[in-house]
This record gives structure tokens, sequence and C-alpha cells, in this order.
């Protein structure tokens, strides 16, 4: 599995993993650090800024080996700039939480509600 810079011609296809118009992908290509993982195809992807003293992973998703391995690179600029690390994952998907803890993040309770769906807070510490 290959891990790269996400390009603008990714936007298609970041926006058929996420059910979200393909507009509003190549933005978030624009405006975050976003990294694509590739086995043949993109099979996931993560985007993340820093604020004050704590990365911000601001959308994950992909297979679950996929996103494990794409939360390694923000988890890995947290470490190196001495910073803390916080994502979201929407309470049904397993997939996503298990790739939180096996990349190191620590569930911390529930998250706010997104359009009445419930979200569970993870957080990696320096």
């Amino acid at each position: 599995m290959e891990v790269r810079d996400a390009v603008e011609a990714d936007a298609g296809r970041l926006a058929a993993l996420t059910d979200a118009p393909t507009d509003v992908m190549r933005n978030l290509v624009h405006d975050r650090t976003v990294r694509v993982a590739e086995d043949g195809e993109i099979v996931g992807f993560v985007s993340f800024d820093a604020q004050r003293e704590t990365v911000h992973v601001t959308q994950f998703d992909g297979t679950t080996a996929a996103a494990t391995r794409l939360l390694e690179e923000p988890a890995r600029f947290a470490r190196t700039e001495g910073m803390a690390a916080e994502l979201l994952v929407e309470e049904g998907r397993d997939e996503l939480k298990r790739a939180a803890s096996e990349a190191g993040f620590d569930e911390v309770g529930p998250g706010p509600r997104f359009d009445g769906t419930a979200t569970v807070k993870f957080r990696l510490d320096p």
C-alpha cells in the first residue's frame, strides 16, 4: 500500500468513498493536508490540520488497514510537534473505531452529534 499526498484529480474517488459531492472533496484537498492510500486504486484517505496545540483529523475513511496506516500521518506530525491529536468517528463505524485504536488513539467518550448521528471522540496525547 502506497501513501501519498492527495491531488485535485483524486476528488472523484474521495467523493465516492464518502458519499460527498466531488466539489466538497476538491475543496478539502485544497484546504487541508490530505493523504491517500493506494493499492491499485485509492482505498482510503485522511485529512487533518493543526490548530494551537492539537492536530485535528477532519475526515478519514477507507478500509481498516488503509485507515490505520493513514492515521499514522497526523499522529506522527502531532508527536513530532509535541501536540495532541483528536478525531471523531460516527457511532456505527466499527472499522474506523478499530483503525483509530490500532493507530494509537484512545477512545475518550462521546463526541458531538452531526445531523442527528452520534460520534465517538478519540485522542492521542503527546
